[in-house]
């Protein structure tokens, strides 16, 4: 069973409020009756006045309640199994964490900007297979390769210049590790974006990028940031407290290194492109994976799931109904039952 829309789950939090208002209601007209008259002549007033009706029309505002609050959540149960059938491209993602991507020459800043291309790249995927590493002194697997954009998205977001302790840009770690993505056993197309600003401090990228080059990995580099470059803020709680400074206490200005990204896209056969513009680097990179070839991938089974809130919804509309025709008042056959000993107690009283 899958649960589609958890969120509404926090409606069931209008159950407790509703029971507390019932009881005051409750206590309020008890009060109020005793100052109007004492309980053997309102007995004496309103002889069909029934004890149980109340809390049988509560219960069942309540359930429907629940039943509507569940429909909303729309559980879903898998049914059938079908074969899918893929055809794409692999793609890895590799995305500078360094500090210096919070640099805010480009809004909202470098590394938000890396990941808003990134979301709108995948928004324009078919059925390639992507997946997602962080680099900055080092490189770190964030999302290995998968057909699910919504969890490459959620992995996405969670990316922040603090979540690699080793700070520094190391493409060639990044390259490295991309080379480790893919299956060697399924002979896909692969393809390596790398989105940075262009500053590397180690030196040996070319050596590393030849080598994927001649793994049959293409590199797609894309520059975040300006030439012109910023400061890097330092920041706590969100706030900007300062600006990073080297050692004679001068503002340390950071700035796009395209050079460095287009050597190593043309040494694995791919191409620059500039991140400046959202809409033109999803159009570049869409134009450019129309040209690769795609590859059948392995056939996977999936769960057809069928929302079940069907049910859900006709159960608490019923409930509803129902509550709206119970009355208050004792019912003829429930008093010839005697239920609740109603009989009995008349005759204690008498």
């Amino acid at each position: 069973m899958v649960l589609e829309e958890k969120i509404w789950f926090w409606c069931l939090l209008v159950i407790p409020v509703v029971l507390l208002l019932y009881f005051l209601f409750i206590f309020w007209q008890t009060r109020t009756r005793r100052k109007f008259s004492n309980p053997r002549l309102l007995k004496t007033l309103a002889p069909n006045r029934s004890r149980s009706k109340p809390l049988i029309k509560l219960l069942l505002f309540i359930l429907a309640l629940t039943a509507l609050v569940v429909a909303l959540v729309n559980p879903k149960i898998g049914s059938e199994l079908e074969t899918v059938k893929r055809e794409g491209v692999d793609i890895v993602f590799a995305i500078d964490v360094s500090k210096s991507m919070e640099a805010e020459d480009i809004a909202p800043n470098r590394l938000e900007k890396s990941k808003q291309l990134v979301s709108q790249i995948l928004n324009s995927l078919g059925s390639d297979r992507v997946g997602i590493i962080a680099y900055a002194g080092g490189a770190f697997p964030q999302l290995p390769i998968t057909t699910d954009y919504s969890s490459a998205k959620m992995f996405l977001q969670a990316l922040n210049t603090d979540m690699i302790s080793s700070q520094g840009t190391a493409i060639s770690d990044a390259i490295k590790l991309a080379t480790t993505y893919y299956d060697d056993e399924q002979q896909t197309n692969r393809v390596l974006f790398i989105l940075s600003d262009g500053e590397d401090h180690e030196g040996n990228v070319s050596e590393i990028t030849e080598e994927a080059a001649k793994k049959g990995i293409r590199i797609f580099t894309i520059g975040v940031g300006t030439e012109k470059g910023g400061p890097i803020p330092i920041k706590q709680r969100g706030i900007i407290q300062s600006y990073k400074k080297n050692n004679q206490g001068e503002t340390v200005i950071t700035k796009l290194t395209p050079e460095t990204l287009k050597d190593i896209a043309e040494e694995a056969n791919g191409a620059y492109i500039d991140g400046s513009i959202t809409s033109e680097v999803v159009e570049n990179v869409t134009s450019e994976l129309q040209n690769i070839e795609k590859t059948e991938f392995e056939a996977k089974q999936f769960a057809d799931y069928k929302s079940q809130f069907q049910w859900f919804l006709g159960i608490g509309l019923a409930l509803l109904f129902l509550d709206i025709f119970v009355l208050e008042r004792s019912t003829a056959w429930l008093q010839r039952l005697n239920l609740f000993n109603e009989r009995k107690s008349k005759e204690i009283q008498e």
